[in-house]
């Protein structure tokens, strides 16, 4: 069985730069609500920010044998996301991994499981988002899959595809989409933007959404 393919494609730089400029809840919704991560999925320090292109991994429960061989697939400024099944008794990534990725230039780890050495992670400044934290060890004997399609949720991700996050959680973005999202994120912030001068001259939030008349709302009473 072919457990390791490599990426077929990959994002240019300009336009991960134009994506990182943007905040995952904007992304979000330029993407039309789609590509949000489980809001279990945050950052282990609220400073931590990542944004490139994904290296795929998927993990069987409790074992990170080929998260290791991931970090040596990885190119500069890849971002590892981490299908580890969302089982959160086994830390599969801690201090030793995070020195070796950061030796290789990866950009941050995203990870549906856990991890440990929390501290120690923090204090390296290396981007690492998770569902859990757990000092419990691995094993090291199954293989699972570099560089193939997973879903994380209802999230379907492809190599290539950008993963961009920050303390508010995470967002993927499919690589064929990117020109249209990126567009898209612009005219919000240019529509929030009007919001926040109209607010700084005396207009209230239910004066510039016309939220003002409750009676154009079909409220009903929960039984």
């Amino acid at each position: 069985m072919d457990y390791i393919s490599k990426v077929k494609r990959k994002p240019k730089k300009e336009l991960i730069d134009k994506i990182n400029k943007f905040q995952t809840a904007t992304l979000h919704e330029a993407y039309g609500k789609r590509g949000a991560l489980p809001s279990v999925i945050k950052p282990l320090d609220d400073n931590f920010s990542l944004t490139g292109p994904s290296v795929t991994v998927e993990l069987r429960p409790g074992d990170n044998l080929m998260l290791h061989r991931a970090i040596y697939e990885a190119s500069k400024g890849d971002v590892l996301i981490v299908d580890a099944k969302g089982f959160s008794e086994a830390g599969v990534w801690g201090e030793i991994m995070t020195s070796a990725a950061i030796e290789r230039g990866i950009a941050g780890l995203v990870i549906y499981g856990s991890v440990r050495d929390k501290k120690e992670i923090i204090k390296l400044g290396f981007p690492v988002f998770s569902s859990g934290v757990c000092i419990k060890g691995t094993t090291k004997v199954t293989p699972g899959f570099i560089n193939k399609t997973i879903c994380i949720s209802n999230v379907v991700i492809e190599p290539g595809d950008v993963i961009r996050g920050n303390s508010d959680g995470v967002v993927v973005i499919r690589y064929g989409d990117l020109d249209e999202v990126i567009l898209r994120a612009e005219k919000i912030i240019e529509k929030e933007d009007k919001v926040l001068k109209k607010i700084k001259n005396g207009l209230s939030t239910l004066e510039i959404y016309n939220f003002e008349d409750l009676s154009k709302y079909d409220f009903k009473e929960k039984k």
